[in-house]
């Protein structure tokens, strides 16, 4: 059993998707009518004592319910193990649902990827599900992360990508020196290279400085406590390597830097600080159609949180045959919306046959046929663009979200105007009670603005 869902607006090249937003909404108007629907509650735990908690109603246990209050419940968890982090889940009011999740999401099941990735890789611990008494559930706990928006001082700030290293020198909030250096980390087992490369920026950046006062830097990636967790960029590393080198490295660059001030995050995070930044304005999201789809969060306080944000792997498409993403074998998640993975998924749909053409250089000519006005690019960027307003919706149940900043290469040229028209479209006719406003920065603000947003990061010391 399943909900029909029938959105008022369809991508044209993929008019099965079924919005997870839409979905979601059929559940709460079904629990809601239906007598015996039942409180269920849960915690959201890491081994550090941070604790994430939600308060929710399901349906009552029996039937056809069981089969809809699982999807619900499960796709609910997989967005915030993305969205927020964490390696045990206790669940209170569905012990049924808590013992299928276990399956589910354990070494042999559907989700076994993200029991491994999010449990093992980031949290240290596999993920654990327990079913609990409501008086068994922790209190709500998270340390805040008061970085950004430290402008004092002379500071440098860095980017790492995967083709180049973006370094700048700041003073007082000023850029006076940036530069950008090749290099190609992704495949280098030499630790050293990595290390040796990042220092070698910094020192770049520091000859036009009078002095350093704090580092501040981004890369893509999962980042705890200026730890590696999990990046792509030292994916040549050896296991062992990693271990001993490269999961503190920022901590050894710190002290080669005479202990100054020194903080690394997700570089989606970086992107939507600078964007609170230049927009003068809290609650944003930033999201980034690139390689895959990256994301970033700045509160209502203006910081960024101890959250994951990864996005790439939270589910948007709640169909039951959405496409699935190759990398974690999940069905509907966004980096096949919102991405060059997306153009390539569509492509063929729209009537373009690249055969086994790269990916960026599929993207590429799907942007060349967009400039020639070619209406078969237009139907890929119109079908992200749909994808994009039911999704922010989506999103906007989980954040809270004034401004929604939107970037990345498949946002260059007419085709972002494209995706941005349609998502205004979808969100002003079916999501009118969501006043959020959709920006997309300039080149000068994203490549300076980065820059300073990074510098700013750690708060001198007193």
């Amino acid at each position: 059993m399943s909900f029909a869902i029938s959105p008022e607006f369809r991508p044209v090249l993929d008019p099965g998707f079924v919005p997870a937003v839409l979905w979601n909404r059929a559940y709460r108007a079904k629990v809601k009518a239906e007598r015996g629907s039942r409180a269920m509650e849960l915690a959201l735990c890491r081994d550090d004592g941070t604790v994430f908690r939600l308060a929710d109603t399901v349906l009552a246990a029996g039937g056809d319910n069981d089969a809809l209050t699982l999807k619900y419940v499960e796709r609910l968890f997989k967005f915030l193990l993305w969205q927020k982090g964490g390696n045990r889940l206790l669940l209170a009011g569905a012990p049924e649902v808590a013992a299928a999740l276990g399956r589910i999401y354990s070494a042999a099941g559907a989700r076994s990827f993200d029991w491994d990735f999010i449990g093992s890789k980031i949290f240290g611990a596999a993920i654990a599900v327990v079913a609990v008494e409501p008086s068994e559930l922790p209190a709500a706990h998270a340390n805040t992360m008061t970085l950004g928006r430290n402008l004092d001082g002379c500071r440098i700030g860095f980017d790492l990508g995967g083709s180049d290293r973006k370094c700048a020198a700041v003073i007082d909030g000023k850029v006076v020196f940036s530069e950008e250096v090749v290099w190609d980390p992704y495949f280098q087992s030499d630790p050293n290279y990595h290390i040796e490369g990042i220092n070698d920026s910094l020192k770049r950046a520091a000859a036009h400085l009078p002095r350093v006062d704090a580092i501040g830097g981004s890369s893509a990636g999962v980042y705890i406590n200026n730890e590696v967790r999990a990046a792509s960029l030292f994916r040549g590393v050896s296991p062992e390597d990693f271990e001993s080198s490269i999961r503190r490295v920022f901590l050894t660059l710190k002290q080669r830097w005479h202990g100054i001030p020194f903080e690394v995050v997700n570089d989606g995070e970086v992107t939507a600080l600078a964007g609170s930044m230049g927009l003068t304005s809290n609650q944003v999201l930033g999201v980034a159609m690139g390689t895959s789809q990256a994301a970033g969060y700045v509160d209502a306080n203006g910081h960024i949180t101890p959250w994951l944000n990864e996005l790439a792997f939270a589910p948007v498409d709640f169909r039951d045959d959405a496409p699935i993403d190759e990398w974690s074998q999940d069905r509907g998640c966004g980096a096949l919306y919102f991405s060059q993975q997306a153009v390539a998924r569509l492509a063929p749909l729209a009537g373009f046959d690249f055969g086994k053409m790269p990916l960026p250089e599929q993207l590429v000519k799907v942007q060349q046929a967009q400039t020639a006005n070619d209406p078969r690019a237009a139907a890929i960027y119109e079908t992200i663009g749909c994808y994009l307003g039911y999704s922010i919706a989506h999103y906007a149940d989980y954040y809270d979200i004034a401004n929604l900043l939107i970037l990345g290469r498949v946002t260059t040229g007419e085709g972002g105007n494209i995706i941005v028209n349609e998502a205004e479209t979808v969100l002003a006719q079916e999501f009118p009670e969501l006043l959020i406003k959709l920006v997309v920065p300039d080149e000068n603000t994203k490549r300076l603005g980065q820059a300073v947003a990074a510098a700013s990061l750690p708060p001198l010391q007193a």
